[in-house]
């Protein structure tokens, strides 16, 4: 799945964009990420966005799943196991 969100990202079209960012954080990223600069820096934090956002869906499925609570997982193994 990452690797997925990384080549739709990295073949993505490049979009010049100014904006009004903290100093301070620019250099705080860079520094903990081992940037060179300020893209790749912005780049890789852009990205981590996305994917911690789209792991706040899944948990959305919690809960939501229906189990049986006589099911036997390891009956279904044997079965599997037998059949080979």
């Amino acid at each position: 799945m990452c690797r997925m969100i990384y080549k739709s990202l990295k073949n993505g079209d490049n979009m010049p964009t100014n904006l009004a960012i903290d100093d301070r954080l620019i250099e705080e990223a860079k520094k903990i990420g081992g940037h060179r600069t300020k893209k790749s820096a912005v780049t890789d934090a852009l990205k981590e966005y996305i994917l911690r956002r789209r792991q706040k869906k899944i948990l959305s499925l919690f809960g939501t799943l229906e189990w049986k609570m006589a099911y036997d997982y390891k009956k279904s193994r044997e079965r599997v196991r037998s059949a080979l």
